[in-house]
Formats: C-alpha cells, sequence, structure tokens
C-alpha cells in the first residue's frame, strides 16, 4: 500500500448462515489466518453476521480473544421505543459492534431507504461509537449513460449532509455498482478507482483534504481471491466489502490475506 490507511476487509453475509454455522465460519476463518500468521493491524478484517447470530460471534470472538472484528448488516436511525424489527445502535453497542453497514444497494433497493434515511443511520451509528460504513454505487442504466460518477457522488452528498469533519473522519465509504453485486460482473480496477478517487475528492471539497486523504474506500461487488490483489492496487482503493465470497472460507482468507498473493 502507498498509503498510511490500514486496508479493511469486511465480509457482509447478507441472509445466510444460523449461528451455528457462524460460530463454525468464524472459527475456521480465524484458524486459517492464525496458520497463515495473519497480521489483524496491517490488515483488519470483519464479519458481518445476520441479527440472530452477533450474539454467538460476540462471544466466540471475545472469548478466544480473535483478531477479527464483526459489524451489523444494518442499523435504526431510532433511538428506543415502538418501532417494532428495529435494532437500536445502543443495542448493538452493547453486543460490541465495530461497525454498521448503512445504505447498502439491497436495503434502498427493496426497502426504499433514502439519502435522508442514511444520514440519520450514520448519525445514530456514530453517536454509539459504531463506524458506519456507507454504501454507495449506481445501476447499470446509470453507468451505461455515463452518468455514473455523478449520480454516486450525489449519494455521497446526501449521505454525509450536515455532517462534520470529525464526523465524516469517523466513517467508511464503500462503492459498490448494483450491477456487480451477486452476477459474477466485477468492475475493473480502474472503475474502481475512478469511483474511489472521485469520492475522495469530493469528500476533499466538503470537510478538507486531510479527512479526504484518511478517509478509507472499499470496493464491493464480486470481489474474490483471483481478482482482489489487482482491485487492492489501485491507490484510492483501501479494502472491501464482500458478498458471496466471504461465505467460502478459502475465498475469504485469500482476500483478507491479499497482501500476500
Amino acid at each position: 500500500m502507498s498509503n498510511s490507511r490500514t486496508p479493511l476487509m469486511v465480509g457482509n453475509w447478507k441472509l445466510n448462515l444460523d449461528h451455528h454455522q457462524a460460530i463454525q465460519l468464524v472459527q475456521k476463518l480465524a484458524w486459517t489466518l492464525g496458520d497463515a500468521k495473519h497480521d489483524y493491524d496491517a490488515v483488519e478484517v470483519v464479519v458481518s453476521p445476520s441479527f440472530t447470530s452477533l450474539r454467538s460471534v460476540q462471544t466466540l470472538v471475545d472469548g478466544d480473544k480473535l483478531g477479527l472484528r464483526y459489524a451489523a448488516q444494518d442499523i435504526s436511525a431510532q433511538e428506543k421505543g415502538a418501532y417494532t424489527g428495529e435494532v437500536s445502535a445502543a443495542q448493538l453497542s452493547a453486543l460490541g459492534v465495530s461497525y454498521a453497514i448503512i445504505g447498502h444497494s439491497e436495503r434502498r433497493q427493496y426497502h426504499a431507504e433514502s439519502d435522508a434515511l442514511v444520514n440519520a443511520k450514520i448519525l445514530a451509528a456514530l453517536g454509539a461509537d459504531i463506524t458506519p460504513i456507507v454504501c454507495v454505487g449506481e445501476a447499470l442504466e446509470v453507468r451505461q449513460a455515463s452518468e455514473h460518477v455523478a449520480f454516486t457522488l450525489a449519494q455521497v452528498d446526501g449521505a454525509l449532509a450536515g455532517l462534520s469533519a470529525e464526523q465524516v473522519a469517523a466513517l467508511v465509504i464503500a462503492y459498490e455498482p448494483v450491477w456487480a453485486i451477486g452476477t459474477g460482473e466485477v468492475a475493473t480496477p480502474e472503475d474502481a478507482q475512478e469511483i474511489a478517487e472521485a469520492i475522495r475528492a469530493r469528500v476533499g471539497e466538503l470537510v478538507g483534504a486531510d479527512v479526504a486523504a484518511g478517509l478509507r474506500i472499499l470496493y464491493g461487488g464480486s470481489v474474490k481471491g483471483d481478482n482482489v490483489a489487482q482491485i487492492m492496487a489501485k491507490p484510492d482503493v483501501d479494502g472491501t466489502l464482500v458478498g458471496g465470497a466471504s461465505l467460502v472460507l478459502e475465498q475469504f482468507a485469500a482476500i483478507a490475506g491479499f497482501d500476500r498473493i
């Protein structure tokens, strides 16, 4: 890496695995990375199980003092009250959750989450000392119209509206082109770099060059062990948000160990 930003590899398990299966995968991942003498300070590794598995993962990580961290796949904008089905930042913080994925394209698509709601969720997470992983990215028709940069930056503007420089410095942004999620299609390293560079420049305009320089920007969309090194070689890409491949032990271990490929 040519910068001081610590690479961040996040496995988003989505609606997969019960808590028994989650424990097994975390154990195997920790063993595999341990055998490879993985340096968690050099490359941070995060798993994001479903809500029902978070407590089990916490118990394992804490009990065995694993270097892995864990994230929530979503977070409520609400603090507490009559909001059936919601999970609050305080509840997640009590479980030791380090990160929360916010504004994933599937939440935007299937649950009609707006930029304003994403913004509110970011504030909720930050208020509980949980690092937001803020997702932005375009659909295929937007890219085909060559509007992908403007579209993605508009999402960045909406997500970060009203945030201070200090607040922006405390989050992560993940670029996930919708057309490359679960399709087997993958943006080229140059595509990922184009958007990551544009995001960093926009953050610099919004809150200053120093914050932009330290911001970690991830790429998500059909990342695998055989393409991660090329993606990570780009100067503005600081990690990956991995979907299906994070459920495959050998794949995610290879992604986490990209620096040894």
